[in-house]
């Protein structure tokens, strides 16, 4: 069992369960989190809630955070009350998707009070969170990293991508860039093929079967939207943000993202017509409309 005491801010929907995942491994845990509903289950189960991140910065040296945008996390790590007040923190971990223009800020703004910040973003979803199978992307010094596996290790399958700030959130944004794209090309076909009369179970059968096979039609367009659940559990919004993110760095880098651009405009009217709070699966939805097509239910 471990002695540590562990910090978390933002303990939602994949935070509350990567949280978890720490308390089962016998980490002491301080959350803060602005929604009852997300913190109560963890202080059941032992956690103990405060009223900032101040204040969770306070009680411990490793402080992760799990967020939904790149200004709630600037607000979470520099803001007033904010990470960079705590007493004891030493390192500060996020774990969100916000580009790697914010992490070199966060970074900076931590550095000027001794505290290190790491970027550590994670995929693989609500399952990978719950079962401790996500990715961790981490960029952070050797030294550093030494220290944190031990407590990654207990989230999911850990890599350390690189040593400067951002490097992390880089990867993340390809990875999130290539499931974006595999589910809004997948998405074409499967409706293509229901348009011209093919059974949408036969469509996905024989796709896996080949070379077209990518994680929509093994995973997403089965389970999500030929039952019409459309329950993948990752809203369509924050996936149009990170491809945003993703085009933003790529144009910085001089590099064009041609496919990656139809990919962002295909998300903006899916979010547009779905609702930022949709599921990413209904990315389809459009694209049937157009159609004038049903894919499966």
């Amino acid at each position: 069992m471990a002695e540590e005491n562990i910090g978390f801010v933002g303990v939602g929907r994949m935070g509350g369960r990567m949280a978890g995942r720490l308390l089962q491994a016998g980490y002491g845990l301080t959350i803060h989190d602005t929604t009852d509903a997300a913190a109560e289950p963890l202080v059941a189960l032992g956690a103990r809630r405060v009223d900032s991140p101040a204040a969770v910065a306070s009680a411990a040296e490793i402080v992760l955070a799990s967020l939904p945008t790149p200004p709630i996390v600037e607000t979470v790590a520099l803001g007033p009350k904010g990470i960079i007040e705590g007493g004891r923190v030493k390192i500060f971990v996020d774990m969100s998707t916000t580009g790697a223009t914010y992490a070199r800020r966060v970074a900076d703004g931590l550095a000027a009070k001794g505290i290190m910040a790491v970027d550590a973003p994670v995929s693989g979803g609500i399952a990978g969170a719950e079962r401790g199978t996500v990715a961790v992307m981490v960029s952070c010094s050797d030294e550093i990293f030494g220290r944190l596996k031990p407590v990654l290790d207990h989230i999911g399958k850990v890599f350390h991508v690189g040593t400067q700030p951002g490097l992390g959130q880089t990867m993340k944004l390809l990875n999130n860039l290539l499931s974006a794209t595999a589910m809004a090309i997948s998405s074409e076909a499967v409706v293509m093929g229901v348009k011209a009369g093919l059974d949408p179970k036969m469509i996905i059968d024989v796709i896996n079967s080949g070379s077209g096979r990518n994680t929509a039609t093994q995973d997403k367009i089965p389970r999500c939207v030929i039952p019409r659940t459309f329950d993948f559990g990752f809203a369509i919004g924050l996936l149009n943000k990170d491809v945003r993110l993703c085009l933003q760095e790529a144009d910085a880098l001089g590099v064009p993202m041609v496919v990656g651009s139809a990919v962002r405009q295909l998300l903006s009217i899916a979010t547009a017509s779905e609702g930022p709070d949709a599921d990413m699966t209904e990315l389809v939805k459009p694209v049937e409309k157009w159609a004038g097509v049903r894919v499966g239910g």
